[in-house]
C-alpha cells in the first residue's frame, strides 16, 4: 500500500494532482494507494479533493505541527513560511503510512503541486 502526500497552490486544478500523483506512484512501483494527505490549510481544496475521488481515496489533513515534527529528507523554507511547517509532501506521506513509514519517492515537483510517496516498511 502507497501514501502519497501532497503540498498544493490554493486553486490547484484537479488533473495536475492527478498527473503528479500518477508519475510518483508509477515512479514507486506501482501499487494501491491508501490515501493522500496534505496539510489541513489544504483540506477543502477542491482540486485536491477531486483527486483524492478520482482515485477513490480519502484526503487526510495533518495540523502544520504534526507535520513540522516529522523528519524529512528535503524541507522547504517556502513551506514554513506560508504554512508553518518545513515540509508538507513528505511529512503527511510518511504519516498517513504510519509508524516505521519509509519515503519510496521523495518530494516530486509540478508547476503547483509537491507530491511524495511513502510506505509502511515490509
Amino acid at each position: 500500500m502507497l501514501y502519497v502526500g501532497v503540498g498544493t497552490c490554493r486553486d490547484v486544478a484537479a488533473d495536475e494532482v492527478i498527473a503528479l500523483v500518477g508519475r510518483a506512484v508509477a515512479e514507486a512501483g506501482g501499487g494501491p494507494v491508501g490515501a493522500l494527505a496534505t496539510v489541513e490549510a489544504r483540506a477543502a481544496e477542491p482540486g485536491l479533493l477531486a483527486a483524492a475521488a478520482h482515485l477513490g481515496v480519502p484526503l487526510t489533513a495533518y495540523a502544520p505541527g504534526a507535520l513540522a515534527a516529522q523528519p524529512v529528507p528535503h524541507p522547504s523554507e517556502a513551506a514554513r513560511r506560508a504554512l508553518g511547517t518545513p515540509g508538507v509532501a513528505e511529512a503527511a506521506a510518511l504519516l498517513a503510512a504510519g509508524a516505521g513509514a519509509v519515503l519510496a519517492v521523495p518530494k516530486r515537483k509540478s508547476a503547483h503541486v509537491t507530491a511524495a510517496v511513502a510506505r509502511r516498511p515490509e
